[in-house]
């Protein structure tokens, strides 16, 4: 959660941090503030709200200095509040910091720096970092040692970024166990918490590992270890994403943006080399066992792959919800755990991972974000290339992850020898997937904007799907909610007689996804819980292949295709109903409550 900018040059940079935080929102939009400083000292301008309000009520493009920290706050230590917001200042007002992560040692920090004289005007752990800094200086340390001290007196998890009024031009950052990237232009620098924060001015990127800290100026960087300033030597690596993918270009939202932008992820998901797909199933298939985590939507998709691999290639490979992983996994050197993650950096996810890595069990992982944490921590890494997502919720990374595991799952099965020509025949229908949700995008947005206006008065909705079709349904059920503030649940169709039909009446909409009648089994079952609901007068809206059922009250017809290759043009639909619906209800779809896009903390 929330987002650390940073920007040393030779030019005012106020609009670059205002832009850059901006940038970084789907972090978090509680608050947000800028510190420069100029022949004043530290400037320091924050306030409660996003960020392009915030600017305009406190003139934050308007602080002058070359260089500052910036940030954009999801709420943890205190309220939502001005004095709450970040940057923060020591009592002398000569160094400010910006942080994210959990100081989990802050209230004896606290207390100790209180009974030395010092003053807070935050309930923030962060407030903690500045007043130990100024409290090490003060005893004669130079700046980047009393830095230093201060980091290791921290217990938690940060990622911090702080400027000085007694040594101007440089910034010092550093990180443990939160995110933070360096970025290196010409004659300037940049830290963020992700490659967004300066993508329009650079794509040369340093990752910053565990336990490390830089100094930043305009002539370059230098990282060393926290423990024991060690220099360590870092390779700059290039951040293939264009700036122009992150804009929001002529689209309503993000979004809408990034759900239409799913034909072209999909075709970059089919461009993932081959040999990358082969080595991971190859050790899949070596595997004594093997174990999908995720959590929130990757949770759904690993679910995806849990029903891939069992009907594809014979095989039981359970999804664990990463948040639960540490109490259900069982980890050994006979297991291979496959995480998957948009940012790369999702606390629960990697803490599993970890757990795996410390039982001895080979680690892969499917990522979005290059430069993250996970791509690093993870023995095998296929990034999956789908560029930015913005949209606090995610949509076209989750489309590209569903992609990788089927073309995962078929060669697992080819060199299992169960294969019976299906990842031949899979890769042809992917190659046309991208056509098919072109078509749906064309051919239903009118339709599904109808059903959204006609429905979104109704508070509580049912997704419903059978066999592979049901993390579909968990996910389908997910997008509503998370963005239209609704109750939504998604289930397997053969639950609802298990209690659930207690709920239906007319005021329930419920959400079937139909498989095609090649899916003959599946088809049939899914029937037969519509059946159900229409029993007990509940609505039907169907997502189906086959126009003119009676069962349905409502339809949205999608383009043929296989069986494998449907559950993904009724996620396509699933999603576009939730996001017409939050429009009509005036939600904040890029920025729903109390969310964030990259959950960092436990």
């Amino acid at each position: 959660m929330c987002g650390i900018v940073g920007v040393v040059s030779r030019e005012e940079v106020a609009s670059r941090l205002v832009d850059s935080i901006a940038r970084l929102e789907y972090r978090g939009y509680d608050s947000c503030g800028v510190a420069t400083l100029n022949s004043v000292g530290l400037e320091v301008r924050k306030g409660v709200g996003p960020v392009a309000e915030v600017a305009a009520r406190e003139g934050l493009k308007s602080a002058h200095g070359t260089f500052g920290i910036a940030h954009t706050r999801w709420a943890t230590h205190g309220g939502v509040s001005r004095e709450n917001a970040h940057p923060h200042l020591s009592c002398d007002g000569q160094f400010a910091v910006v942080h994210n992560g959990i100081i989990s040692n802050h209230h004896a920090l606290r207390r100790e720096l209180l009974d030395r004289g010092h003053r807070f005007l935050s309930e923030t752990d962060t407030e903690v970092i500045a007043h130990l800094i100024e409290e090490i200086y003060r005893q004669e340390a130079p700046v980047e040692e009393a830095f230093v001290q201060a980091l290791r007196r921290l217990e938690g998890s940060f990622a911090t970024a702080m400027i000085a009024a007694v040594e101007p031009q440089k910034i010092l950052c550093a990180r443990d166990k939160s995110p933070l990237i360096l970025g290196i232009g010409d004659e300037e620098c940049f830290v963020g918490s992700d490659v967004n924060a300066f993508l329009p001015y650079t794509r040369t990127a340093v990752e910053l590992d565990d336990g490390e800290y830089a100094v930043i100026s305009r002539d370059g960087f230098s990282v060393r270890a926290i423990a024991s300033r060690e220099i360590r030597k870092k390779r700059a690596m290039n951040i293939q994403w264009s700036p122009q993918s992150a804009e929001k270009a002529h689209y309503r939202h993000y979004m809408e943006k990034e759900i239409c932008e799913q034909p072209d992820v999909i075709r970059r998901a089919l461009q993932v080399p081959q040999r990358e797909i082969s080595e991971l199933a190859r050790r899949m298939s070596a595997a004594k066992r093997n174990v999908f985590v995720g959590v929130g939507t990757t949770y759904y998709v690993a679910l995806f792959g849990q029903y891939l691999l069992a009907a594809l290639a014979g095989e039981f490979a359970p999804a664990l919800s990463s948040d639960e992983a540490g109490t259900l996994g069982v980890w050994d050197p006979d297991t291979l755990v496959l995480a998957i993650s948009q940012s790369g950096e999702t606390f629960d996810t990697l803490q599993a991972l970890r757990h795996a890595k410390a039982g001895g069990a080979q680690t892969a992982a499917i990522v979005n974000v290059p430069g993250s944490t996970m791509t690093r921590e993870a023995k095998l890494v296929i990034e999956q290339n789908s560029g930015p997502e913005i949209c606090v919720i995610s949509t076209k990374a989750a489309m590209a992850q569903m992609v990788l595991l089927i073309r995962l799952a078929a060669e697992i099965a080819r060199l299992k020898g169960v294969d019976r020509g299906t990842a031949s025949r899979l890769a042809a229908e992917l190659e046309v997937l991208p056509e098919l949700v072109q078509a749906l995008l064309a051919s239903q947005r009118v339709r599904i904007r109808e059903l959204a206006t006609r429905y979104h008065g109704m508070r509580s909705w049912f997704f419903l799907g059978r066999g592979i079709y049901t993390p579909v349904a968990y996910e389908s059920a997910l997008k509503m909610k998370e963005v239209t503030y609704l109750h939504a649940e998604g289930m397997a169709g053969g639950f609802l007689k298990h209690g659930t039909l207690s709920l239906i009446d007319p005021q329930t909409p419920c959400v079937f996804l139909v498989p095609n009648r090649e899916d003959r089994e599946l088809y049939d079952l899914t029937m037969s819980s519509m059946a159900e609901v229409r029993a007990r007068a509940g609505r039907v809206i169907a997502f189906a292949f086959d126009e003119g059922n009676e069962s349905f009250d409502e339809m949205v017809a999608l383009p043929e295709t296989s069986p494998w290759i449907a559950p993904l043009l009724h996620l396509v639909g699933a999603q576009l109903l939730a996001y017409e619906t939050a429009v009509v209800l005036g939600r904040n779809v890029d920025r729903p409550r109390s969310l964030a896009k990259s959950v960092t903390v436990a």
